[in-house]
Formats: C-alpha cells, sequence, structure tokens
C-alpha cells in the first residue's frame, strides 16, 4: 500500500480521496435525516433503505450534468472535450476520472431517486424530503473540502489573507502565473453550513407552522442563491450559448422556490381572493 497527494494505492487498486470524501458527505447527511426522522418518531430504516439508491440517481445525475455542461476550460481543449465528444467516446462518458461530476444534476439525480421511491412506497415527498434538505447541506459542505485535495473549484485570483496556493499543474493556462486564488470550494462549504443551520433552526422552531416540503424549497432558494453568487467569482464556468449555464440555473430555481413559498405561505389566498365571483344564475 503507498500513498499519493489525491489517493491510496492498495495493488492494484486506486483509491481517491476525493472519493472517500464525497463518500464521508453522503454518510453525514443520512445520519442527520436518521436522526431527524427519530425526532419526529418516523421509521428511520426508511433513510437507510433509500440511502443507496439516492447515492447512484445522485452520481448518475451529476455525471450527465457534466457531459451536457463541460466547464470552459475542456471546451478549449485539443481536441475540445464536448457534450458531442462524450456522445461519440462512450467511454469516456461513463469514466469518471475523464472530466468531473456536476453538483447541479447530483441534487436533480437524488431528488428524482428520492421521489420515486417515496411514490412507490406510497409515503410523503415533503415529509421525507423536508427531513433529508438539512442533512444534504451539511453533507455538500463536507463533501466540497474534496475539491482542495483535487485543486478544483477555486476563483479568481486574489491577494486576501486566506487565499490559497494552487499548483502550476493545476492552474488554468490563462492564470499560469498566478499563484494564490479565492478558495471558492471554502466559501460554499461555509455557506452550506449557515444552510444548514437555517433548515434545522426552521425544522425544530416552526415545525408546527411549516407545511410538508416547505424546507425543501426553503433550501433550494438558500443554495440557488449561494450558488449563483458565487458563480461570480468562478473563472472556469459552464457556458451554454455563452451563458453560464449554473448561474442561470441556480437564480431559476431561487425565484422559483421562493416563488413556491409565497405562494403557499398566503399569497396564493390573497390571489384566489382577489378572484371576481361569478354570479350563479
Amino acid at each position: 500500500m503507498s500513498f499519493d497527494s489525491l489517493g491510496i494505492h492498495i495493488s492494484i487498486f486506486y483509491i481517491r480521496y476525493y472519493g472517500l470524501i464525497l463518500m464521508a458527505g453522503a454518510l453525514i447527511a443520512a445520519f442527520t435525516a436518521e436522526t431527524l426522522a427519530r425526532r419526529r418518531h418516523l421509521d428511520t430504516e426508511i433513510v437507510w433503505d433509500v440511502f443507496l439508491w439516492v447515492v447512484i440517481g445522485a452520481v448518475v445525475g451529476a455525471r450527465i450534468w457534466h457531459i451536457l455542461t463541460p466547464p470552459l476550460s475542456m471546451q478549449e481543449m485539443n481536441p475540445p472535450i464536448t457534450t458531442f465528444w462524450y456522445l461519440t467516446h462512450p467511454f469516456d462518458a461513463i469514466n469518471l476520472t475523464k472530466g468531473g461530476l456536476g453538483l447541479p444534476g447530483a441534487l436533480i439525480g437524488g431528488a428524482l431517486t428520492l421521489w420515486i421511491y417515496v411514490r412507490r412506497k406510497k409515503l410523503s415527498f415533503g415529509v421525507w424530503g423536508d427531513i433529508a434538505v438539512p442533512g444534504i447541506a451539511l453533507g455538500l459542505a463536507f463533501g466540497r473540502l474534496g475539491n482542495f485535495v483535487n485543486h478544483e473549484l477555486y476563483g479568481l485570483p486574489s491577494n486576501l489573507p486566506w487565499a490559497i496556493y494552487i499548483p502550476p499543474e493545476a492552474r488554468l493556462p490563462q492564470y499560469a502565473t498566478v499563484a494564490r486564488y479565492h478558495p471558492l470550494f471554502l466559501y460554499e462549504s461555509l455557506l452550506n453550513i449557515i444552510n444548514f443551520g437555517i433548515l434545522l433552526w426552521l425544522g425544530e422552531k416552526y415545525r408546527d407552522h411549516l407545511k410538508a416540503g416547505d424546507l425543501i424549497l426553503m433550501f433550494f432558494m438558500n443554495y440557488g442563491i449561494i450558488r449563483f453568487g458565487l458563480e461570480f467569482l468562478r473563472i472556469d464556468p459552464s457556458l451554454v450559448y455563452g451563458m453560464d449555464i449554473n448561474q442561470v440555473l441556480a437564480a431559476v430555481v431561487a425565484l422559483a422556490a421562493a416563488g413556491g413559498l409565497l405562494w403557499r405561505h398566503g399569497f396564493g389566498d390573497w390571489v384566489k381572493s382577489r378572484r371576481p365571483v361569478k354570479a350563479v344564475s
């Protein structure tokens, strides 16, 4: 057995630290969900029954999202690694060492898997989604630390005291002579911890006032705001027709979630009350 900066060599196997950190983040999310389910006097076995399926769904969704939205640095390689490249090189498409994973796709894939599971079990997606999202926020906070190990997801060049050093081999060509950058992954990690705290506090303090599914909407609103803001610091965006697709999606999700919360808590009733009443003849 031997070690290097990215992983552990065990015979013919190579275990990446990044993968271990992601799995630890997933387990943190599951244990948090188990704790919250127990507090609500729900069957905690459901958490572990669906855990593996959600992880698989999240990985598949994350890979599909990366294939559909490769970052700009990959599109500018020679040859360019684009969606068309992946579609014509199917072995590269399923090889997770070729490229990476897209977090928006992970959230979509995981949510869809959970929805399918609870539908088959005749459970409430709102209830179990509310139980899941605080742990997901905390798991994301831990999982983002894997980007530090890989020397990725750093932001614009920075001279701030907390700026991090990026080795030359991990720098983008246009920043080859720049050594220190914003730790974008750390910003997202800390903000996800705040998101976790907000969701946990709301879920405990206002449990009797919240509707099933409110915490899901709150999670996506908060995360959408987080991701939208941090994309301004990103130097390797995923561009689709010249737009940062991750930032656009984050804005749409945040606005949709905020609108959903407003509609569920008064605004929808107010709109209905303003509609003219049809006379009965």
